[in-house]
């Protein structure tokens, strides 16, 4: 096929290869701001030009033929190439500008990300963010995403990923509930209090404890722990916690917030160990060169997420 030829199908063949990353009509026509009829009709097209069918339709999913998938792969290398050099040219602007599309745990991106965004949006105007918050793992590369705030201990090998600062899991509870309870001073007494889980985790229903401070250990203790409320939300979590419904592990980021009702630290001399990641990253999947708004968005948060998350709750007392 000549260059005259194939010159009006381009467009269309990139679209093929965001339909094989989204397996949805719907999610390619909002990635490239399309109507869903549009999208299904250009492929119908393609499917014409090419004579041979390229996308499997079913009502529950979109899939390719093997055809189409073969057309993918020949294809995708040169797209990303075409993407990445014409990146690198906008870059060459002074002013750093475009869409950086961002996900982000709820309760981190409301109570810290937000005002950061709201100051880096100032300093650079010609940039615009979309901001996603969700606790749900999300692939950055099949959903469109430039960058993935995450708190995790292991960062994926396939990607980019900065340290913006380090973060723990705290125990805590009210002063209520423990005035009423008791505060437990081994973790084994765990088992007998009404405890607050964080579902997304697998061992959700199993916390493991090192001992820290002066008398530190290697020893690891395990204790199955129960109660009446579970959420996949740590702000959820701590309402529960302020108001009194038993011990809970949040990570700091979301421990505190400015007025708000103070908790007190339980077992301070053990530390929670493989539950909430111990780092706060800035994720992105390699590449060979990373756009200069998102350059420019992670430093910011760099800047911004330096001095970590503070003191998060009162000590207990004695």
């Amino acid at each position: 096929m000549s260059s005259d030829q194939l010159s009006p199908l381009v467009a269309d063949l990139h679209l093929l290869t965001v339909l094989a990353d989204t397996r949805s009509f719907t999610e390619t026509a909002r990635r490239l701001g399309a109507s869903k009829a549009s999208v299904s009709m250009r492929i119908s097209e393609l499917e014409r030009a090419a004579g041979v069918m390229l996308v499997r339709r079913t009502t529950r999913s979109v899939g390719l033929t093997e055809a189409g998938q073969q057309l993918v792969n020949g294809m995708q290398p040169a797209f990303n190439r075409i993407s990445e050099s014409f990146t690198a040219v906008k870059d060459l602007v002074g002013t750093p500008r475009g869409l950086v599309r961002v996900t982000a745990p709820v309760a981190l991106g409301r109570q810290h990300l937000a005002p950061f965004v709201a100051a880096f949006l100032k300093r650079y105007p010609d940039i615009h963010i979309e901001l996603e918050l969700t606790d749900r793992f999300v692939n950055l590369a099949n959903e469109g995403f430039d960058l993935a705030i995450r708190h995790t201990n292991a960062p994926p090998e396939t990607h980019v990923a900065w340290v913006l600062c380090e973060s723990r899991s705290i125990l805590l509870a009210s002063p209520d509930y423990l005035a009423r309870r008791g505060m437990p001073s081994q973790p084994a007494e765990l088992a007998g209090h009404d405890c607050l889980l964080y579902l997304g985790n697998h061992n959700a229903a199993t916390w493991t404890f090192v001992r820290t401070g002066k008398r530190k250990s290697r020893e690891q203790v395990g204790v199955t722990i129960t109660g009446t409320l579970k959420a996949n939300n740590s702000e959820v979590l701590r309402e529960a916690l302020v108001a009194g419904l038993g011990i809970g592990l949040l990570p700091d980021f979301s421990a505190g917030t400015a007025g708000g009702p103070p908790l007190v630290q339980v077992l301070p001399d053990w530390q929670v160990q493989g539950f909430f990641g111990e780092r706060i990253y800035a994720l992105r999947p390699w590449s060979p060169q990373v756009p200069k708004a998102v350059q420019c968005l992670v430093e910011h948060l760099r800047e911004s997420f330096a001095g970590g998350f503070g003191a998060a709750a009162q000590k207990p007392a004695g």
